[in-house]
């Protein structure tokens, strides 16, 4: 199920509404040590300040791969997108796009997400723009790119230090670009975590205004990021299993998708939630499929978002959901038109 099915009606709606609504939060107090300037994400604990500067470590090419030294460079935030633009321009005019984000599904922490195929750098930095402030700030969220030949990537991590890859000819290459930011080579960027067993630990905390009930949040985000750059989830879809490896068997899952019309009417779509019990991504994968045959009036032209969900997290619409499932089945679809004549939610439900 790819996401790049999307009409061209719900690409301008989302651009629209990120263009127009999209802003941080201004009751938010950036937290300085030091002179050292955290992102507005991350409230710090008891924590030593980082050294500004980089560390260089050498990556030993396996099979094909090149031999590449990684720069790690922290600054304060105030330096941040100067050094992300110079390092932006060392990437060649094809390119991946990498974006890493706080996960919603009860067995994953991180969803990590890759590029199926390059796009040009230019576009790729287009919509960088749209949201770098809140790629700046937001320690939910971490995004970068790279290029297969050479290989070189530029990275944003979620608490804003700055990682370059790069083959070992273009290290000269990267130290005199650091070097013009007066950043020089340091034994380590952060103190060491025995070095803050003992303090408060840090917080982290959304960025994004949500003041208003239309303004988009991250999710709206990160759709239009992978869109915009050909991303997909990097797992395994014929299997289930947590972030330590181990198979979870049948869960619950829970896919957002867009709708529009068989009939060919472009403003006649619909939002269609898919609770189902399923073994894996592929599986689910099935169901969509199949409840979009028997929901013929409607075809699937988007997935927003496929999330397993613990079940003691189940909607109050699946309470008589058995704890232990047994059989891999849809429990409830839930459709929701747009128009204004089909306000209500068309609801079809399986076994429960």
């Amino acid at each position: 199920m790819s996401i790049h099915k999307t009409s061209q009606i719900r690409l301008l709606r989302y651009y629209e509404r990120l263009m127009s609504d999209y802003r941080l939060r201004d009751d938010l107090t950036r937290t300085v040590i030091d002179g050292f300037a955290f992102p507005l994400g991350i409230v710090p604990g008891e924590i030593k300040p980082p050294t500004q500067g980089y560390t260089i470590a050498y990556n030993p090419g396996e099979d094909d791969d090149p031999d590449t030294y990684t720069f790690h460079i922290v600054v304060s935030h105030e330096r941040v997108a100067s050094v992300l633009e110079k390092a932006f321009t060392m990437l060649p005019g094809e390119v991946y796009g990498i974006v890493e984000i706080n996960s919603r599904d009860a067995y994953r922490a991180i969803d990590v997400y890759v590029a199926r195929e390059s796009v040009p750098c230019d576009d790729l930095l287009i919509t960088w723009k749209i949201f770098e402030n809140v790629l700046l700030e937001d320690a939910a969220i971490a995004a970068g790119a790279n290029s297969e030949d050479p290989f070189i990537e530029v990275f944003l991590d979620q608490w804003k230090g700055i990682s370059i890859i790069v083959p070992l000819d273009l290290r000269d290459k990267i130290e005199e670009m650091l070097n013009q930011f007066d950043l020089e080579e340091v034994p380590q960027t952060w103190p060491l975590d025995e070095e803050n067993q003992n303090s408060k630990p840090s917080i982290t905390r959304s960025v994004i205004d949500l003041d208003e009930e239309a303004s988009p949040d991250i999710d709206d985000m990160l759709w239009q990021m992978r869109y915009d750059w050909r991303l997909e989830l990097r797992v395994d879809p014929s299997t289930n299993v947590d972030d330590a490896g181990k198979e979870l068997g049948l869960t619950l899952w829970r896919a957002i998708i867009g709708a529009e019309s068989a009939d060919g009417n472009p403003e006649d779509r619909a939002d269609v939630v898919i609770w189902a019990t399923a073994d894996s991504l592929e599986q689910l994968e099935q169901f969509v499929i199949e409840a979009f045959k028997d929901h013929d009036k409607w075809i699937l032209t988007e997935v927003f978002a496929v999330d397993r969900v613990a079940l003691d997290e189940r909607p109050d619409t699946l309470t008589n959901l058995e704890l232990k499932q047994t059989e891999a089945k849809v429990h409830l679809i839930e459709i929701e038109p747009w128009s204004d004549a089909e306000e209500s939610a068309e609801d079809s439900s399986g076994d429960e």
